[in-house]
């Protein structure tokens, strides 16, 4: 009945009719993000899937795969930490280039703006801009900048800001500092991305960040990495003198985060997930061009969702978070 359901809500979305879903996890490369190296960012012309990208191509692979619209972020390694200046340019010049392709293609893209996080100031004025000027759907971040995670003291003024506007926060995993080729021959994209994801929310808890700003809307990805197994153990350890800051038990506050389904449909994942947070928390996302839109759109029809999840995952609870993308 599931599956029947599956098909009954997705029968027209790959064909001719209309596309509706909604993938929020979607990424873009600028010419001047491709024209860097380093290793915070992936080499794209290494990748015949990602050195063949462009917005025409994305919006072609989206028409075969029943998407109406996907909500933009910077690749992934983000901004880097380190170098400042870098930092803020790169920063504003995805913000912009994401910017131009809501408007080239009318209705197919929103947009998440990046911030330079360890520089305050620029990341007040990148949220001022990227909202008001540019008008971001919601702001994108990584699970960590070099040694900091994001529940970090020093991030507090950018939150302070983004609650106040209400924000929805996209939160991508990457690799800490610490804990890169950790194995040889093992890249961290494997486990380091999914147990990142729950350092992040970890530090969020830790620091009273979900309490404190509880107008922000955040979004984990990949099924939420690790934290669905995790989530019971933090907060069986979760120190009694920091209960303030998850009054009502640490479970309570990862059960009002979204999480995307990007590359994490298998059945162990959503399992997880499902037994953790009600559907009205899970949102459809791709991650591509790193992974096939296929991988993701197969493993959620096989899941066995009931037609009313399947109409609220693909579209009904992303449309709750960004009501513009309402048809």
């Amino acid at each position: 009945p599931g599956a029947a359901g599956f098909m009954a809500q997705t029968a027209s979305q790959a064909g001719s009719s209309k596309p509706t879903r909604i993938d929020v996890h979607h990424h873009l490369f600028s010419p001047t993000y491709n024209s860097l190296s380093g290793p915070t960012r992936v080499n794209a012309r290494s990748d015949p899937a990602l050195a063949n990208w462009t917005p025409a191509r994305a919006v072609e692979e989206m028409d075969k795969t029943g998407i109406a619209t996907a909500v933009l972020s910077i690749a992934t390694g983000g901004i880097p930490s380190k170098q400042a200046g870098e930092s803020r340019t790169l920063a504003r010049d995805s913000n912009e280039y994401g910017a131009q392709m809501v408007k080239d293609y009318p209705g197919r893209f929103g947009l998440f703006a990046s911030l330079p996080l360890l520089d305050q100031d620029a990341s007040l004025r990148e949220i001022e801009y990227g909202f008001d000027t540019l008008k971001a759907d919601g702001i994108a971040l990584t699970t960590d900048y070099g040694d900091k995670w994001p529940g970090d003291p020093a991030f507090v003024p950018v939150f302070e800001e983004l609650n106040r506007r209400k924000a929805v926060v996209f939160v991508h995993p990457t690799t800490p500092t610490c804990c890169g080729n950790l194995i040889p021959g093992v890249p961290a994209s494997w486990a380091e991305y999914d147990f990142d994801t729950t350092r992040a929310i970890t530090s969020f808890l830790v620091n009273g960040a979900f309490i404190r700003f509880p107008n922000v809307r955040f979004i984990f990805t990949h099924s939420g990495g690790t934290i669905p197994v995790l989530a019971r153990r933090v907060g069986d350890m979760f120190p009694h003198e920091l209960a303030d800051r998850a009054p009502n038990g640490v479970e309570s506050e990862v059960k009002k985060l979204y999480f995307d389904i990007a590359n994490g449909t298998n059945p162990s994942s959503l399992t997880a997930l499902t037994k953790l947070v009600s559907t009205s928390q899970i949102l459809f996302g791709t991650d591509f061009p790193f992974v096939r839109i296929k991988t993701t759109v197969d493993g959620f029809r096989d899941f066995g969702f009931s037609a009313k999840d399947v109409q609220a995952i693909n579209s009904g609870n992303a449309m709750r978070l960004f009501p513009r993308l309402k048809k």
